[in-house]
């Protein structure tokens, strides 16, 4: 699946919690529903299409306020996701981009709500609710390292938790992870990832501190795996963050510096 790419123009951002880890495991679960998913006529992916995900009135008040900083609509070009797509969104959280997704994917398309075993116990009661809200939505648990899909994928999105896999309470082992991404993904298909850019040099050595990771090193350990580096997007960019503070602390929480990188499985 070759996608155009679409470069949006720098804004400030917000950030999603990163949590807790709750110690649970098990067996790989796959949660789904019978419910309607919304559908969309557009033929093809446009801003307007788009821009009708956006405006889906099932969105929650606390989301839509969120907009102006996550800049969904570009996101999603960014993506150049389609109807009929495969998506898997990894930690999803209380679902920001999940019910985007399910929006332009329509009824023929799939959003897996993947949840780590790690975190499960915390995270599948939110991602039981997308199920029950959007039919076209399944929540799937498994390991991060060896995660599995009962189909090909056109995307695999994460929004500001591939750093947090580093940090070595939550066990995951990175470069398996991203095989294992990579793996689930058809000829083709990408494998977007959003994060809190780390200050040149630094590498992996900030994630537990202040919970930013280097873009660059990010980008080698995922082309390690095999992906081809598409492009990004400066649409969550803030150049006024000089990358030495907290993402939590308050004088830059929710306009953290951002890269948003594309990476391609060949074929």
């Amino acid at each position: 699946m070759f996608k155009t790419l679409l470069l949006a123009a720098a804004a400030s951002v917000t950030l999603s919690g990163c949590l807790i880890i709750a110690a649970d495991g098990g067996e790989r679960t796959v949660v789904t529903t019978a419910a309607s998913a919304a559908d969309y006529s557009a033929p093809a992916p446009t801003t307007a299409w788009y821009q009708t995900a956006v405006a889906d009135p099932r969105r929650p008040a606390e989301e839509v306020a969120r907009d102006a900083a996550r800049h969904p609509v570009e996101m999603l070009a960014f993506i150049d996701l389609a109807r009929g797509d495969r998506i898997a969104d990894i930690r999803p959280g209380a679902g920001y981009f999940t019910r985007l997704f399910s929006s332009v994917v329509g009824p023929t398309g799939q959003v897996y709500a993947f949840v780590p075993n790690r975190t499960a116990v915390r995270e599948n009661g939110a991602a039981d609710a997308l199920v029950a809200d959007y039919g076209n939505v399944s929540r799937v648990n498994g390991d991060l390292d060896t995660m599995t899909f009962d189909q090909p994928l056109d995307v695999v999105f994460m929004s500001q938790e591939y750093h947090d896999f580093h940090i070595p309470g939550f066990g995951v082992d990175v470069a398996r992870m991203n095989q294992a991404v990579y793996a689930a993904l058809k000829p083709g298909g990408q494998f977007v990832v959003i994060d809190h850019q780390g200050a040149a040099g630094t590498g992996n050595s900030q994630v537990s501190t202040l919970h930013r990771i280097e873009g660059d090193f990010l980008r080698r350990e995922v082309e390690a795996a095999g992906f081809i580096f598409e492009g990004e997007s400066p649409a969550v960019a803030n150049p006024a963050d000089d990358h030495s503070l907290n993402v939590f602390d308050a004088a830059i929480r929710g306009h953290t510096d951002q890269f948003v990188y594309r990476f391609r499985k060949p074929g």
